[in-house]
């Protein structure tokens, strides 16, 4: 891999964790483990923090709470409360990528170095104050530094409700998406595979979704419009205090029967009016799941060129109200299609009126 911009550069990027700094990791892990069905399978202890490593499918949580103000955790919380700090990104090469990486204007944080266990680790920065560690992939073992739990349970024998990480909504300061795109982009080899430009009322905000070459790593960036009225987006900024994670979209292989279970465990989705059920013939026709069914758990429907995808988002328990959830299963869909990100708009929206209802 030589040096320079002007080459093919398209690593392939997998996710190997999602780590989050948090104020107490005994209730975001049972927030985790008791309503979304995670494992706790390993732990990692230090003078300056402790963490957990949850799993449920092909994702793999990393919760961390700071035990002294020098932990980047403690800085982290202070100003945006809860919330996704690092995106770790799972590449063969990790020297090779970094390097190239850094030649195109990726920023170091911290340089490879060979852990314990064998794996190479690096540190680049991403967006806001979220990362991008780089390390050796290893499906089966956990992050360096993680020994596992004795205790741990076993998977669900009736199969997982959550498989994978679908991706992963940023909401960025006005005037930075064009920059961020361009970063995934030259610097990380990722395509541009969407964009849009979602009005709602007097309020818009841009959107525009990158993707890794190996299509594992997706991430929704949107930034408000701001020649219009402030909106959620600009709310979240605020609230957040800068960009970052507005929230993850887990992967099922079934919408239904995850949905019902997870409701059953104790998590509140937003509602969706009857209304939308009605016109729903009128807009396409389903290739799975019945209106009935649908209807009845409050999931919502959009269509690629390729097929369809079902979502539905959670009610944010975060006291800012600066993260939540994303069920979505796709049935041939790709990409998203024109009402995926308005829907989000609005159901936050909606949530943020009291409604509770995503109104379209």
């Amino acid at each position: 891999m030589t040096n320079g911009s002007s080459m093919t550069f398209s690593p392939a990027f997998g996710i190997s964790h999602v780590e989050s700094y948090v104020a107490d990791l005994a209730s975001a892990a049972a927030e985790m483990t008791g309503r979304f069905g995670f494992r706790a399978v390993a732990r990692a202890t230090s003078a300056d923090a402790e963490s957990l490593l949850l799993r449920q499918g092909r994702i793999s949580l990393v919760l961390t709470q700071a035990r002294s103000p020098h932990h980047p955790g403690a800085a982290y919380v202070l100003a945006h409360g809860d919330g996704i700090a690092d995106i770790a990104l799972s590449v063969p090469d990790v020297a090779a990528v970094f390097d190239e990486a850094v030649s195109r204007g990726a920023v170091p944080l911290a340089v490879p170095r060979r852990h314990p266990d064998g794996r190479t680790r690096a540190v680049i920065a991403g967006f806001g104050d979220v990362v991008h560690t780089l390390v050796e992939p290893d499906p089966a073992g956990p992050p360096p530094g993680f020994t596992p739990l004795p205790d741990a349970a076993a998977p669900d024998a009736d199969g997982e409700l959550l498989e994978e990480l679908d991706h992963f909504a940023v909401c960025l300061t006005a005037g930075q998406l064009d920059r961020t795109v361009e970063f995934y982009t030259r610097v990380l080899g990722f395509r541009m595979i969407f964009q849009e430009l979602i009005r709602v009322g007097a309020q818009a905000m841009n959107s525009k979704v990158v993707q890794s070459a190996s299509g594992e790593v997706t991430l929704t960036l949107i930034e408000p419009d701001t020649s219009r009225e402030p909106g959620q987006i600009d709310r979240f900024l605020a609230e957040h205090g800068g960009a970052g994670v507005q929230h993850i979209a887990f992967a099922s292989r079934n919408v239904v029967r995850a949905v019902g279970a997870l409701r059953e465990r104790g998590v509140e989705f937003l509602s969706v009016p009857d209304t939308y059920y009605t016109m729903l013939a009128d807009r396409l026709d389903l290739a799975r799941h019945s209106t009935q069914e649908l209807q009845r758990i409050s999931v919502l429907v959009d269509e690629d060129h390729d097929g369809q995808l079902f979502q539905i988002f959670t009610r944010s328990t975060h006291p800012r109200r600066t993260l939540f959830h994303e069920v979505i299963e796709r049935f041939g869909a790709r990409t998203f299609g024109n009402g995926n990100i308005k829907a989000l708009y609005e159901a936050v929206e909606a949530e943020r009126l009291g409604a509770g209802e995503v109104l379209r």
